[in-house]
């Protein structure tokens, strides 16, 4: 850019004020010169100079040169913790995190020979003490037993959505079965659109023992009597459907289902997830806690699988005393297109979360006045953690690479990618297709809740369990741990808002990046003790109602 004009611009000023005219002449053409000088220097400036730094680094957002070039202003720089930089910072500390192994491991196959290197004080000892105090189960103390009145009618309902929402809804629909005084058909399970399985009750759970356990509570039935499905032409679909709110009282249905029920002697409610409050009579959350832990065992088929990898697991880290740490990761194609949430794929990842979105959803991410901010759901901590992540987190908290993991999830997007740095971070990574035979994993394959349930009775016998995501996996999970292990769990729930920001700082030094990852660890939900409040579910946090405490022991 020529600066010309406006120094010859000035210098005309100049001679129309010539010095015989007066000092006041004089005095304004120095004044236009200068001016004139200045701005001239000023443009020059920030033309070569990059102008003034808007964040203190020594940059801007625009220079004339680019603001030229684009035609109108560049975006304002980002709110920290927006974008996805977490693989930029990764190839920063891999130096360090690599040379902060464990002392004289070289971590290359499960044999490790130094069980000392193994973090014993975060693994085996509680870091909230249950100050003597015991938990132990005791649902069937607080459920008497008795004659159970004549029915009022057959009770269906269609559980939907993946393994544990499907266990969530079962619960419920046992407790509405009470309050009814119905007799509950053996729920029906929905073909979801995003965990695609085909998979029956009976595929799932032990069918037989469901209704053993419950027999002298609530009447079960396998299948709705012929008589009663001749009155609808055979069509379960022909039954009246009780469409229900989400968390609906007790009260509701006795007030609005149950005189259906007496008049019609059947009633439908489809979908049934979530459809009962938290909060009910003590008798009805007891009921809850009967079916969660002892009326649902897992299929047989699945059960002995599940058995054999939960041995297998403990073999491998013999040398830790048989403890191993659960990660729950979350980072599967349908997880990754729902966040909304964007990565390091490009346009290419940009194009398969669309067609993702839209296979499942159908057009839900488009409607009118639906508004997707990647960049906010990541500052809100709204984000699947990449595997990459999720290494990098524990590593900083003081796993190293002699720890033992198991890492349950379904299929990892873009898997050969965003896994190699979690093994290299992890050698002695294990998942259930290494843990199990391709033969013995064959009849569970394209069958999701079968499959997640494998992952969920692995989880459940580990040391540390990691939960790296919401759902109901992690929710029942977390509370099936306290309720087999004295009330006292550890739970690793890290706070992605802060993780994000650590994330986000490719100068970063690995020793304030472990600082704040073991901040991250000494605040999030390791402790396992919790006692259920009041809009709290009882499946994550089963203290007090399904368990009772013991003094002395």
């Amino acid at each position: 850019m020529s600066v010309g004009p406006f120094v010859r611009g000035a210098a005309k000023a100049a001679r129309r004020h010539p010095a015989g005219r007066g000092g006041g002449g004089r005095r304004r053409a120095a004044v236009v010169l200068l001016l004139a000088l200045a701005y001239a220097a000023g443009l020059l400036l920030f033309v070569f100079g990059g102008g003034a730094s808007a964040d203190g680094g020594g940059h801007t957002g625009v220079t004339v040169a680019s603001f030229r070039r684009r035609g109108g202003p560049a975006r304002s720089p980002s709110p920290p913790g927006s974008v996805y930089r977490s693989h930029i910072v990764f190839e920063r500390l891999w130096p360090d995190i690599r040379d902060d192994a464990a002392p004289g491991s070289t971590a290359t196959s499960a044999s490790v020979s130094t069980p000392s290197s193994w973090r014993r004080s975060m693994l085996t000892t509680p870091r909230y003490p249950n100050s003597g105090e015991l938990w132990i189960p005791c649902v069937k103390r607080r459920l008497i037993p008795s004659e159970l009145p004549p029915s009022n009618g057959y009770l269906i309902v269609e559980a939907n959505g993946g393994l544990n929402q499907q266990r969530l809804s079962i619960c419920d629909a046992v407790a509405v079965a009470s309050l009814l005084n119905a007799t509950l058909v053996i729920p029906v399970f929905h073909l979801n659109s995003v965990w695609r399985d085909p998979s029956k009750f009976s595929d799932i759970f032990d069918e037989d023992r469901f209704v053993e356990t419950l027999r002298q509570h609530v009447r079960v039935v396998k299948e709705l009597p012929k008589h009663v499905l001749l009155r609808f032409n055979h069509n379960i679909s022909s039954i009246p459907n009780m469409r229900t709110k989400a968390y609906s009282s007790p009260d509701h249905y006795v007030q609005k289902v149950l005189p259906k029920l007496l008049e019609l002697g059947v009633v439908r409610i489809a979908p049934f997830s979530n459809r009962l409050a938290q909060s009910v009579p003590s008798n009805i959350q007891a009921l809850r806690c009967l079916v969660n832990y002892q009326a649902l065992r897992f299929a047989e088929p699945i059960r002995v699988l599940a058995e054999d990898m939960v041995v297998r697991m403990m073999k491998k880290s013999s040398s830790t005393g048989g403890k191993y740490v659960s990660v729950h990761l979350r980072f599967e194609e349908d997880m990754v297109a729902f966040s909304c949430c964007t990565y390091d794929g490009g346009q290419k990842e940009k194009i398969e979360m669309e067609n993702a979105r839209e296979r499942s959803w159908r057009g839900k991410f488009h409607r009118p006045g639906r508004v997707i901010n990647p960049e906010a759901n990541r500052r809100d901590g709204k984000c699947p953690l990449t595997p990459l992540e999720v290494g990098m987190m524990l590593r900083g908290m003081g796993f190293d690479n002699t720890t033992f993991l198991y890492v349950a999830s379904g299929k990892i997007y873009n898997a050969a990618k965003y896994m190699a740095p979690l093994r290299q971070m992890f050698p002695l990574l294990e998942t259930k297709d290494t843990l199990a035979l391709p033969e013995e994993l064959a009849e569970f394959k394209g069958y999701s809740s079968r499959l997640a349930a494998l992952d969920y009775t692995v989880c459940v016998q580990s040391e540390v369990f990691v939960t790296t995501q919401g759902g109901n996996f992690p929710h029942f999970l977390m509370g099936h741990r306290r309720y087999l292990l004295g009330g006292n769990a550890k739970t690793i729930k890290p706070d992605k808002r802060k993780l994000v920001l650590s994330f986000d700082d490719p100068n970063i030094r690995w020793s304030r990046f472990k600082r704040q990852m073991q901040d991250i660890l000494h605040h999030s939900d390791i402790k396992g003790v919790a006692f259920r409040k009041p809009n709290d579910s009882i499946y994550t946090f089963p203290m007090p109602d399904c368990m009772c405490q013991q003094d002395g022991r």
